[in-house]
């Protein structure tokens, strides 16, 4: 039953019990409407105490039922509400640890709430790209008060339930208890003091106004303007709780509605609801099965204290994980300690980190200079410099010294894992862990399985990933897995339109005018553009066939290698990261332009976006018909919290399903007629083809 009824003397309690936060999905629903007659049927029953199981009151709506016609079966949420608010016993909601969504809107239509200190409250259904649907911004105002309520309809942030009781002439909670282990004894005494209470109060008919009216709104539609540019939701909350304010309440639950089921449908909405199942189906794994046993890792050592290294070792202390790092010499682990210590006294200044809590961390960290000191851990990250006989000399070293069931992890962005993994006499424990720079701040890790890599292994990963707070997307084994594999052939185009006619500055402001957290040319910048001179060095002897255009080597040649030379494709002033464009950089690419006997032509910002990110697309098709990537949400979710693809967008994969990939196809086809760019990579990948030809999308 995912919500059952019982009777405590005079007092009926239904219970959502739908594991984990106790979504409202079809059957619960049913379950309220069932006890609520059940209870009111009852004679002998009292009064009526509606309350959660395990750790959360409830989530809201059911993921599994997330934007299927079951959501909206009878009863739907409006539906239960409704039968709440019309009960002729009282109705307490006992809430407790997570009210958010559909669970506070259930909350706010009972005639009395009662909260347990430490809840979590919130509507969030704005980071979904929705307003509430449920009356959430037609209750919450007036049990709140109109600001309060704005800001926590418009953030989607949770607040605390007892910060909330604190506000001034309140409504949402008639009682806090104390505490959540005392939460459904004190509702049950609660309940029987207003058993007799006539008539029941409903949230529906409490004031709702603000003594600045249309000037207050007019400043809150400023401030979300300037904080929301793409996204329609956050505005259409502040006219929703403008509509509490000025409309009736059944016609502010209409134009709630209308706002609710229009939003619903727009490309923003469908890529951010896509995201939210995409990053939950991250973490599953078709073969491992969800309850794999897990190794314990209770310590972490770190191979190399430079800025990948210094980088993860927070990640683990930031967890209360013991790390031990590990440099060759005294001074450049000095160096490391002291980055470390710089990135934490920085958010101490800025107040994001107190004193104590930074000492605590500090503590947990130790350092060597012996691989023999890390013979006790439990996980083993080598962030070493990116070439395969450094990490063989590495991995025959930990091989020798790490205990028995160590997991042995490595960095590597592009190295091949099954060779490295081949340097040990314990393949199946060695995985990959690739962190993105800044390893602190990046929130995606891609998990490369090898081809012996344990199931526990990648169990035990994954859980850890979450531990530190990381999206993990699991990645086959081949040259750049799922993100540097793609961006390779993304890199490819930009260069091409540099050939063709394009400047830096032009091709990053068309990309970032799409959404792109920055440009390819300002991307290189950042990530060292010596990184990816390496890389074509050894694509040249691997696959001469492949086209490439020199531009960047020429670039590279005169030692531009991006921000920390202070010049790259754009020149850079110290202590700022602002791009400003170089005149001797586009004179070198119109020269080599010439050398070429190319014609510049005007190149529009559509063709700019279409080439960068159909690639990306097409690569993908690949990655997925190999099986390098198990799901197209995965890539999405890499280009998400990787590599800055705009959100609102929902990843390369969701964006070209919107598109239509009939549409993708037609446009690779007109690239491949370009003589200047390269006609073999432009044939659709099979499976992109296919589903295509189908009228089928990737997710």
């Amino acid at each position: 039953m995912t919500a059952e009824y019982k009777v405590q003397g005079d007092i009926a309690v239904i219970t959502l019990n739908n594991p984990p936060v106790n979504g409202l999905g079809y059957a619960t629903r049913v379950g309220i409407t069932d006890g609520l007659a059940k209870a009111n049927a009852d004679a002998a029953v009292k009064a009526i105490v509606i309350t959660g199981a395990g750790k959360a009151f409830s989530g809201g709506a059911d993921i599994k039922e997330f934007g299927s016609p079951k959501a909206l079966q009878e009863p739907n949420l409006l539906s239960v509400i409704l039968a709440v608010e019309n009960s002729s016993k009282p109705v307490i909601a006992a809430v407790h640890t997570v009210c958010m969504g559909g669970g506070l809107e259930l909350a706010l239509g009972c005639h009395y709430r009662i909260a347990a200190p430490g809840c979590n409250v919130a509507l969030p259904e704005v980071k979904l790209g929705l307003i509430p649907g449920a009356g959430g911004t037609q209750r919450l105002p007036r049990a709140l008060g109109v600001e309060p309520a704005l800001n926590m309809i418009v953030s989607g942030e949770p607040v605390k339930s007892e910060m909330l009781a604190m506000l001034p002439g309140q409504k949402l909670f008639n009682k806090m208890a104390a505490s959540t282990e005392s939460l459904l004894e004190e509702a049950l005494a609660y309940a029987a003091e207003v058993a007799d209470a006539r008539p029941l109060p409903l949230v529906r008919n409490l004031p709702c106004k603000h003594p600045l009216g249309d000037a207050y709104f007019q400043f809150a539609r400023n401030m979300v303007k300037g904080m929301s540019k793409n996204f329609p939701a956050p505005a259409k909350c502040v006219d929703a709780v403008e509509a509490a304010t000025k409309k009736k309440f059944d016609d502010g639950m209409v134009f709630e509605r209308d706002l609710f089921i229009n939003l619903m449908w727009t490309p923003e909405c469908r890529a951010l609801r896509h995201i939210f199942v995409a990053d939950r189906a991250a973490s599953k794994i078709p073969d491992v099965p969800s309850d794999t046993a897990q190794r314990a890792i209770n310590t972490v050592a770190v191979i190399g204290a430079g800025t990948m290294g210094g980088g993860i070792a927070m990640n683990f202390l930031n967890a209360g994980i013991a790390v031990k790092m590990l440099e060759m010499k005294q001074d450049a682990l000095d160096r490391g300690l002291a980055t470390i210590r710089k990135n934490y006294e920085s958010q101490v200044k800025k107040g994001k980190l107190k004193q104590d809590k930074y000492e605590q961390r500090m503590n947990l960290l130790s350092t060597t200079l012996s691989y023999d000191d890390l013979k006790d851990a439990d996980l083993v990250i080598e962030a070493v410099f990116e070439e395969l006989g450094v990490k063989e000399a590495v991995f025959k070293e930990l091989d020798r010294v790490m205990k028995p069931g160590a997991i042995l992890a490595s960095n590597t962005s592009t190295l091949d894992l099954n060779k490295i993994a081949a340097f040990t006499q314990r393949p199946q424990d060695v995985v990959g862990m690739h962190f993105f720079s800044p390893a602190n701040v990046m929130k995606l890790l891609e998990v490369v399985r090898g081809e012996k890599t344990a199931k526990d292994v990648l169990a035990t990963v994954m859980a850890v990933a979450k531990k530190i707070k990381k999206t993990a997307v699991v990645s086959g084994v081949c040259d750049g897995f799922i993100g540097n594999r793609m961006i390779e052939q993304y890199g490819r185009q930009a260069g091409f339109l540099l050939d063709e006619g394009c400047t830096p500055a032009q091709v990053d402001k068309a990309v970032e005018k799409f959404g792109f957290a920055m440009g390819p040319f300002r991307m290189g910048d950042l990530a060292g553009n010596d990184i990816g001179w390496a890389i074509r060095k050894r694509r040249y002897s691997e696959k001469p066939d492949m086209k490439y255009s020199k531009t960047a080597d020429l670039l590279c040649e005169k030692g531009r290698f991006g921000q920390k030379t202070g010049a790259g494709w754009y020149d850079y002033v110290a202590g700022k990261r602002d791009a400003v464009p170089n005149a001797e950089v586009v004179q070198m690419i119109e020269a080599h332009r010439q050398s070429l006997g190319i014609t510049p032509r005007k190149i529009s910002d559509d063709e700019i976006v279409q080439r960068l990110v159909y690639s990306l697309v097409n690569e993908a098709a690949h990655i997925l018909e190999e099986g390098i990537a198990s799901k197209a949400s995965d890539i999405d979710m890499v280009y998400i919290m990787g590599y800055g693809f705009p959100v609102y967008r929902g990843g390369p994969m969701n964006y070209a399903d919107q598109v239509g990939l009939f549409n993708v196809v037609q446009a690779m086809n007109r690239f491949a007629q370009n003589p200047l760019d390269d006609a073999k990579f432009w044939q659709p990948a099979p499976l992109l083809a296919r589903l295509a030809a189908e009228g089928k999308t990737f997710n």
